[in-house]
């Protein structure tokens, strides 16, 4: 990886970049060493709503062909927009139709297929240019966003689907920092974005933290024309919001709802700011 990451020009709200293409191959090696643990009956139990396990794994399994055609190959055909189709009904139609064909697949030839096609992708992402312009992030408001959110966010959603499998089959989450603490980061990266609508004097800040080995501090200062995650925190800011790590991924995948995590946090300052910032969403809702 010799590519240098610094700020894309236009994007510095989002704070300092996140190189998460190192961690794509032992997020794999875990994805397979999970999938391959499971006993056959594992694989019709329920991982997320709808979807059982051999559900979700299809699913990943076309995000990976997704990506490297996409990026890789340079393919551009693919399932259209139906008219009027917003871009959650599109994204959630297409996966549904891919999980769909996938039915009579077995687990074994799935599993064997996750672990050619998930290793290329681990390989291929490791190789992009972080500095590059790439695919929306839509829950961040941003596109293009530059790549290395993209590749950010792709890593959070293979790890979040590998929490769905553990949660599935009685596993607790895998807490491993070298994985949570990039995930968090990149999930806070939706606050500028939730803050949007949210009018507040220029100054105005708002401080996330999560606590814990994976966790972190994200402070959102209102800047007049949007709010960002670029400018220094003061030692009050307007609000403070105190999470854990488990409370804290779960909100933003909306594994549980925001009143849940407030009941959780420990809040400081102005509650109606605190609030807001736990309407974070970090996926496609």
């Amino acid at each position: 990886m010799n590519s240098r990451l610094h700020q894309v020009p236009g994007h510095s709200w989002l704070g300092t970049p996140i190189d998460a293409r190192s961690l794509f191959a032992p997020e794999h090696a875990a994805l397979i060493a999970t999938v391959r643990g499971l006993a056959p009956g594992d694989w019709n139990r329920e991982a997320v709503p709808g979807w059982t396990v051999r559900d979700l794994g299809a699913h990943l399994l076309r995000d990976f062909y997704g990506r490297l055609a996409r990026d890789r190959d340079g393919q551009r055909e693919g399932p259209a927009f139906a008219p009027g189709e917003t871009l959650e009904a599109f994204i959630h139609r297409i996966n549904q139709e891919w999980v769909d064909a996938f039915s009579r697949v077995s687990p074994a030839a799935l599993t064997d297929t996750l672990g050619l096609v998930g290793g290329q992708v681990a390989r291929f992402l490791e190789s992009t240019d972080p500095n590059s312009p790439s695919l929306g992030v839509s829950w961040a408001g941003v596109d293009p966003a530059p790549m290395w959110l993209d590749i950010a966010r792709e890593f959070t959603e293979f790890w979040t689907h590998r929490q769905q499998i553990r949660h599935a089959v009685g596993q607790d989450t895998d807490r491993d920092p070298r994985f949570l603490s990039v995930v968090l980061d990149t999930f806070m990266r939706a606050l500028p974005h939730t803050l949007n609508e949210v009018d507040a004097p220029v100054g105005t800040q708002i401080r996330m933290r999560v606590d814990g080995p994976a966790g972190g501090t994200w402070t959102v200062t209102a800047t007049g024309s949007r709010w960002s995650l670029a400018e220094p925190g003061t030692a009050h800011p307007t609000a403070l919001v105190r999470l854990d790590a488990e409370t804290a991924w779960r909100l933003c995948t909306r594994g549980i709802r925001p009143e849940t995590a407030l009941a959780r946090a420990r809040i400081n300052g102005r509650r109606d700011l605190a609030e807001a910032a736990c309407r974070i969403v970090s996926i496609v809702y």
